[in-house]
C-alpha cells in the first residue's frame, strides 16, 4: 500500500488522479493539501506515525507537494519520536536537500520505500525540446548556460532551484518563498490576448546588486534599471539532489507569472522538471509568444 504525504499545491491532486488505487493521504499539521486526508500526523510523533502506517500496511511512501519546515516542540515529543529528535533537529537545521535527504534516512530504516512523484506520473515530465512555436534566440540559448551555472552554484549551497537570466546576467536567484516570489518582483499586470487561456491560480540576486544597480542608474552611469524584459525563467533541480523528493515544478500560474515578469520564455531541464498541465502552459506561453524549452542538462 502506498501512503502519500501531501503538501500544499496542485501536485498531490496531479498524483491522486493518476494512482489505480487511492493512497493513503497524510499531512503534516498545519499544511493541509488541497485534498482529502486521512491520516495528520506532527512530526514530534514522528515515530507514532511510521508504526501506525506499518500497522495500515504500508509499504512505499510518495511526498508530493510544498511543505514549510517546523518547528519542533519539545513538549509534544512521544516516547517512539524520542530516540529519532537528534536527527530530527539535525535534518531541520540544514538546507532543504540536506533536511529532506535526513528524513528520506529516516523512513528507509523505519522499512518503506521511497517513490518518486514523477515515477508515479512519468507522464509529468514533458519530452525534451523546444514545445512552442516561439523559439529561444542564439542568447536566450546563451542565458540558458549561465542559468544552468547559477544553479550548480546555488545547489552546491543547498538554496533554490531557480533563476532570472537576463542579457548574460543573473538577475534573481530563487530563495525560501520560491519560484512566484522571485517572479513577483518583476510582475506587471497580466494582459490575456483574445483566445488564450484563462489564468488559474525571490530573491534579488542580492540586495546590495539591486541597491548598486539603482544608483548607477540614478547616477547615469547605468542607463537600465534592473529588469527582466526578454530574459528567461531558468528552472533545474539541484545538480546533487535526491530526485525522489522536491523535485522541481512549474505549472499555469508559473507561465502567467513568467508573462508578467516580461520575460520571453521558460527553460527548465529535461528529465529534472514537472509540469502540471502541460497543454495549459503552452496555450499562455504561445498567447503571449514565449517559448517553452525543455533542455537537456549542458545542451545548446
Amino acid at each position: 500500500m502506498l501512503a502519500l504525504i501531501a503538501g500544499t499545491g496542485d501536485l498531490p491532486a496531479a498524483i491522486i488522479a493518476r494512482l489505480p488505487t487511492p493512497p493513503l493521504v497524510c499531512a503534516l499539521d498545519g499544511f493541509a493539501p488541497s485534498v482529502p486526508v486521512d491520516v495528520t500526523f506532527r512530526l514530534e510523533q514522528l515515530g507514532s506515525f511510521l508504526e501506525a502506517l506499518k500497522a495500515r500496511g504500508v509499504t512505499e511512501i510518495c511526498m508530493a507537494g510544498a511543505v514549510r519546515r517546523p518547528d519542533i516542540d519539545p513538549a509534544a515529543i512521544d516516547p517512539l519520536t524520542a530516540p529519532l529528535v537528534p536527527r530530527l533537529q539535525a535534518a531541520m537545521a540544514q538546507g532543504d536537500d540536506g533536511a529532506l535527504r535526513a528524513i528520506i534516512a529516516l523512513l528507509e530504516e523505519a522499512g518503506f520505500v521511497i517513490v518518486a512523484a514523477h515515477e508515479v506520473a512519468p507522464d509529468l515530465l514533458p519530452p525534451m525540446g523546444v514545445l512552442t512555436p516561439a523559439k529561444p534566440s542564439d542568447w536566450h540559448r546563451a542565458d540558458a548556460t549561465v542559468g544552468e551555472a547559477c544553479i550548480a552554484e546555488m545547489g552546491a549551497a543547498d538554496i533554490g532551484q531557480a533563476c532570472i537570466v537576463r542579457v548574460g546576467k543573473v538577475v534573481a536567484r530563487e530563495g525560501p518563498d520560491g519560484t512566484d516570489a522571485m517572479l513577483d518582483v518583476f510582475c506587471a499586470p497580466f494582459v490575456r490576448e483574445e483566445g488564450a487561456s484563462d489564468p488559474f491560480n525571490f530573491v534579488i540576486d542580492t540586495v546590495g546588486d539591486l541597491i548598486g544597480d539603482a544608483a548607477d542608474w540614478l547616477s547615469g552611469q547605468d542607463e537600465d534599471p534592473v529588469t527582466a524584459d526578454d530574459g528567461i525563467l531558468f528552472k533545474a533541480p539541484k545538480p546533487a539532489q535526491d530526485r525522489r523528493a522536491d523535485l522541481p515544478l512549474i505549472g499555469p500560474g508559473t507561465a502567467i507569472k513568467a508573462a508578467e515578469a516580461g520575460l520571453a520564455g521558460i527553460v527548465i531541464e529535461a528529465g529534472g522538471v514537472m509540469v502540471l498541465d502541460l497543454i495549459g502552459v503552452q496555450s499562455i506561453l504561445d498567447a503571449q509568444k514565449m517559448f517553452l524549452w525543455v533542455r537537456p542538462r549542458g545542451g545548446r
